[in-house]
């Protein structure tokens, strides 16, 4: 669904030009909250992209705020949860999977520091290892994971399609 405040005519030829079937255009601010607040209702989970101070309110109320940095106001931009700092929409597609790998590789990290944990704590107990080996091999669990999580700064140009 495509919400707007442009004229009617300009919405419908960009939702044509990009694929989205509902578009709805001259809508005023409150009318945009009213929308949000009809999808939230039939929907999990919306997502909001906006530019401007008008879009402020329903970009808070969505799940999922996404102000367009580059020419989108102060307030849109400190109101939404993301913005994208080039005016691409494609990079909203990347940050959805560069928070996929994210969550991946935290949750692997949270598990791989508990099992190390849980298995030294046994150790120590059953006197299998002594409390120097259980604190280094803590320290060198802590920083395997995070040389794991530094692949993130890889960046997101080597993302798995997967994600996307």
């Amino acid at each position: 669904v495509m919400l707007s405040g442009d004229n009617q005519r300009t919405v419908d030829a960009i939702s044509k030009q990009v694929g989205i079937d509902e578009a709805k255009g001259d809508l005023l601010p409150d009318q945009k909250i009213e929308r949000v607040r009809e999808l939230l209702a039939k929907h999990k989970h919306v997502g909001m992209i906006g530019d401007g101070v008008n879009d402020a309110p329903a970009l808070a109320l969505a799940s999922v705020g996404i102000a367009m940095g580059a020419i989108g106001s102060d307030t849109a931009i400190e109101t939404a949860d993301m913005a994208l700092m080039k005016d691409d929409l494609t990079r909203v597609a990347e940050a959805i999977a560069l928070g996929r790998r994210t969550l991946r590789i935290i949750q692997f990290n949270v598990t791989f520091a508990l099992v190390v944990k849980a298995i030294f704590l046994i150790l120590a107990f059953t006197g299998h290892t002594s409390l120097w080996l259980a604190i280094l091999a803590d320290t060198g669990a802590t920083l395997l994971v995070i040389m794991n999580a530094l692949r993130l700064l890889s960046g997101a140009t080597n993302l798995n399609p997967r994600d996307l």
